[in-house]
């Protein structure tokens, strides 16, 4: 009797992509064509802002609308830039959808699982500006199916967003289903709600939080394959 493969929804943002480049990269050209220097202190203080923001979102307390516009409005009060944040935002957009950087290991790791594993790349992003990044950096291949937030109508970490992502994955079983991502708030409480497994992905090593536990922790994306081996196949071939 054959058995369904294993669905791994996958972040992509500073899971497989880059984002800190490439919001670097946006931040300072966006900025500058307004006559902003984009100095360390102000982007820290953006970076800032804007977590802010994206954790607001992810207890329903604002929309992405909101999001986008008010961490440049919030931003340009703080620091009295006379510029526009609706037109700095737009154009930040646009930028944000031109280049792409892999994480380490992270092209090597699709290449690894794809086709042994059904993969879905799981992400909250802007639809337009993933839609981009998706086609410039050629991953679309490696997917059975991507969901995008602002196409499904909601947003990570609610259980209403996996619902619907669960909706569109066939023969979909939770038992054999993880979510993988770096964010504990948004991919991690996110699979948490839904009830499936989680895999933090923490390169960085920061440290845990009380409330939030994954139930596996991966340093680098090439733990990702063995694990996924020990939690799907172990036993299993042994039995065939």
């Amino acid at each position: 009797m054959s058995v369904t493969k294993p669905a791994v929804l996958i972040d992509l943002d500073n899971t497989i992509l880059d984002f800190d480049w490439a919001e670097k990269r946006a931040l300072t050209a966006a900025f500058r064509e307004v006559g902003i220097e984009a100095d360390p202190q102000l982007l820290a203080r953006y970076n800032a802002i804007n977590r802010l923001q994206w954790e607001l979102l992810e207890d329903g307390l604002l929309t992405r609308e909101q999001v986008l516009l008010r961490r440049f409005e919030i931003l340009f009060e703080e620091k009295g830039i006379r510029a526009s944040a609706a037109g700095v935002g737009e154009r930040y957009e646009a930028l944000l959808a031109d280049g792409y950087h892999f994480l380490p290991g992270a092209e090597e790791l699709l290449q690894t699982i794809s086709g042994r594993y059904r993969l879905y790349l799981a992400s909250n992003g802007s639809a337009s500006v993933q839609a981009a990044r998706i086609a410039s950096s050629g991953i679309g291949r490696f997917f059975d199916g991507i969901f995008i937030s602002e196409e499904l109508g909601a947003d990570k970490p609610t259980k209403d967003y996996f619902c619907r992502c669960f909706a569109n994955i066939p023969s979909f079983d939770p038992e054999r289903a993880l979510m993988v991502g770096d964010s504990l708030t948004s991919d991690i409480r996110g699979g948490i709600n839904a009830g499936i497994r989680t895999c933090w992905y923490n390169p960085s090593g920061r440290a845990p939080d009380r409330e939030i536990r994954p139930d596996y922790e991966i340093r680098s994306l090439g733990e990702l394959p063995p694990l996924l081996e020990r939690l799907f196949y172990q036993g299993e071939e042994q039995d065939a």
